[in-house]
């Protein structure tokens, strides 16, 4: 399963989340380490609703970049 995530730059790092998955986020130092801990976190999100019964809903978003004049 592909899910979209969006990184963030912060003042300490990087957080992330999935339009996807509301309520699923994740921190890091590093682009990497973000990327990595949000793998983790949709793996434990997932895995939490299949325990819970809940179904897990597919991936509908998606990004893309737009040109403007600056």
């Amino acid at each position: 399963m592909k899910l979209l995530i969006v990184i963030e730059k912060t003042r300490t790092g990087f957080s992330a989340y999935s339009p996807d998955l509301p309520g699923c986020v994740a921190t890091g130092g590093t682009r990497k380490q973000v990327e990595k801990a949000m793998k983790k976190a949709i793996e434990f999100h997932l895995a939490g609703m299949k325990a819970e019964g809940m179904k897990v809903p597919p991936a509908r978003s998606c990004a893309t970049y737009v040109e403007v004049p600056a």
